[in-house]
């Protein structure tokens, strides 16, 4: 019999699974692929973003109640989760930028924080990871951190000469960049809501596209996975401090965003496999080479 398909997610905080590729990781899992999200810190030092949740007793105990909305979370995405053990580093603010905190993961050596990944990743056999692009998905420190050690622990787990003392090797086959938001998605989105005769949220992400990279020319994978975007909300829900159930996220209703743009995006940025561009499915040139399933 065929081994299985295998996909690693790798996120900073607990919430970026459910809020970055997890209509891609639902729609996976529910075709009977195995997919490990790896979660890179605690979330320890993260903002309460939900109204309802900014009370003492939740700050006070933040970290637990975090680890227990991830559990909630991936019991409905229906994924394995693996912790990486870093402490959140924060996001910081001002003007100058404060330093960061003492012993947070943007501030360890990568060449030694990528070795609880690659151990991840020997022992769990990816055929395809996912993670952010070089700017984090957005600047955060984590998420910068976090593509660092995930290009680094992909180049490494199938070298028997790095890291001997982490288990067998294993070299996944493909690597990708998950490309959330693009001027074209954010546009049908906004063009979408006004045509329904609905008030957009989009305006001001429009206006700042004027001064960003539109990541749009990126992305060589579409996968159609509309279907689970309720799934996704539902996941996104579950990380109660972070998701207000009110809020921005849920302005766009279903049925348009589905009809909008149904796909999650992502940039294939290192294969080992034949796969001509562009995708539709990560594991595109995966299934005949590895004989898998």
């Amino acid at each position: 019999m065929a081994e299985r398909l295998r996909l690693m997610a790798v996120h900073a905080h607990p919430d970026d699974e459910s809020s970055k590729g997890a209509a891609t990781t639902a729609k996976y899992v529910a075709e009977g692929v195995d997919v490990l999200v790896v979660t890179c810190t605690g979330g320890e030092r993260g903002s309460v973003l939900n109204p309802k949740m900014d009370r003492p007793d939740v700050w006070a105990n933040i970290a637990e109640i975090r680890r227990a909305e991830m559990d909630a979370a991936r019991a409905i995405l229906g994924v394995e989760q693996a912790w990486l053990g870093f402490v959140d580093s924060g996001l910081p603010e001002g003007d100058p930028l404060p330093p960061l905190p003492e012993g947070c993961f943007a501030l360890q050596d990568v060449a030694e924080a990528a070795g609880p990944l690659v151990r991840l990743m020997r022992e769990f056999r990816p055929h395809v990871v996912t993670t952010y692009d070089e700017e984090g998905g957005y600047p955060h420190p984590d998420h910068i951190m976090t593509h660092k050690i995930s290009v680094a622990a992909f180049e490494a787990a199938g070298d028997p000469e790095r890291y001997p003392e982490l288990g067998a090797p294993w070299q996944p086959l493909k690597l990708y960049y998950d490309i959330g938001f693009s001027k074209g998605k954010i546009l049908a989105l906004h063009e979408g809501m006004l045509a329904a005769g609905l008030e957009s949220p989009y305006g001001e992400w429009i206006k700042r596209w004027e001064d960003r990279e539109d990541k749009g020319p990126r992305i060589t994978t579409r996968v159609e996975c509309a279907d689970y975007f309720p799934v996704r909300d539902d996941a996104l829900r579950a990380h109660a401090t972070q998701i207000d159930p009110d809020g921005f996220w849920f302005h766009v209703p279903m049925e348009l965003q589905r009809q909008a743009w149904p796909t999650e995006d992502f940039q294939l940025v290192r294969s080992l496999v034949d796969s001509p561009l562009p995708e539709s499915d990560l594991f595109a040139g995966v299934r005949e080479t590895a004989h898998v399933r």
